[in-house]
């Protein structure tokens, strides 16, 4: 049985759209990102990094993350930014209000000296201290000064938060439809969000950002097991028939775990044990299946879902989530198929 997961009432929602930022990022090796090991998965799928925008009934824009700038020196494949995908279907970029990052790494940062300085820069907790003013001048900093160069920086404040779930929370407007949760454990400042998608009933996506890199980091759970039977998850993973949750439970057992644990751990992060507690509070939404949690590299949503300029919001009726959950396990095949050999 799902848990109980409180979120203040609310009638007001916003529109959510879910931007493919053009980012693939392959050939991570998994011992860096995840353990313990999987037979026969040496790497990471092909991630992605979506950015999600954000509109409220009053007309303010927002960005909650960003992707890959194209100018970043390494093999990665970034088509185009953000900022461009926008124009493309007639967003400007003065229209933004404010970009929230998740958090400061790399793929995530984006180039926010794109925007007018009237665009702000929100980010979490501890984050001037450590990196302001940026680099060149601080010289270990991961973020660049041209990043905050005339904007306003705005530093959340979860000292006066509220309640959602076991998050802290800020009411981002004011009228419950979109809330910055304080999701450390990754990174300084780490920051996810709930945005509300629809009333009558309640709907909500959750933004994950790093909470974790795979969906086997969150899944399964005590509060979502794996199915007995699992059909296909999408097309593409047509030629791999899902065997149902009795032959993973052999899997997780062949690897010291048990059936409701997540097939992995975290294996990199500023805190471990802090990221795998705030992984403990975000399954507690992941398991309601009135939320959508959708992590930024999650590779499921790739050719399964609607993205900009369609708006997420219909998610529940259009079937996205049961698409998307259970997706990733296509990617233990060699695993499942050395079981039964």
């Amino acid at each position: 049985m799902a848990p109980e997961f409180p979120i203040p009432a609310g009638s007001a929602t916003v529109q959510v759209r879910i931007i493919d930022s053009t980012t693939r990022i392959g050939r991570l090796p998994l011992e860096f990102f995840m353990v313990p090991p999987m037979q026969g998965m040496q790497y990471m799928p092909v991630l992605p990094a979506w950015s999600f925008l954000i509109e409220h009934e009053s007309g303010q824009k927002v960005l909650f993350d960003l992707g890959v700038p194209r100018d970043w020196r390494t093999e990665i494949n970034v088509e185009k930014e953000v900022i461009d995908i926008l124009g493309e279907h007639g967003v400007g970029a003065h229209e933004i209000s404010s970009i929230i990052w998740s958090h400061w790494h790399w793929d995530h940062i984006g180039d926010p000296s794109r925007f007018p300085p009237e665009t702000e820069l929100i980010v979490g907790p501890g984050f001037k201290d450590k990196f302001l003013p940026g680099y060149p001048e601080k010289a270990d900093a991961p973020v660049r000064e041209s990043d905050f160069a005339g904007r306003t920086v705005r530093e959340v404040d979860f000292s006066r938060a509220i309640q959602v779930g076991q998050f802290r929370a800020i009411d981002f407007f004011g009228d419950g439809s979109f809330y910055i949760l304080d999701t450390p454990g990754h990174a300084i400042g780490h920051l996810g969000a709930l945005a509300r998608t629809t009333t009558a009933p309640d709907t909500f996506i959750f933004m994950g950002g790093d909470l974790c890199h795979h969906s086997g980091e969150i899944r399964p759970s005590k509060y979502l097991p794996i199915p007995r039977s699992i059909s296909p998850p999408r097309p593409a993973a047509a030629s791999f028939p899902c065997p149902g949750g009795a032959l993973y439970d052999q899997l997780q057992a062949s690897r010291d775990r048990s059936s409701d644990q997540p097939f992995f751990d975290p294996g990199m992060g500023l805190d471990i044990k802090e990221t795998l507690v705030t992984i403990g509070k975000a399954q507690e939404a992941d398991a309601r299946d009135s939320i959508w949690f959708v992590y930024a590299h999650d590779p499921s949503l790739i050719d399964t879902v609607g993205l900009f300029p369609l708006a997420a919001n219909e998610w529940k009726r259009n079937g996205w989530r049961e698409r998307t959950l259970w997706a990733f396990l296509q990617d233990f095949a060699p695993a499942v198929e050395a079981l039964q050999t």
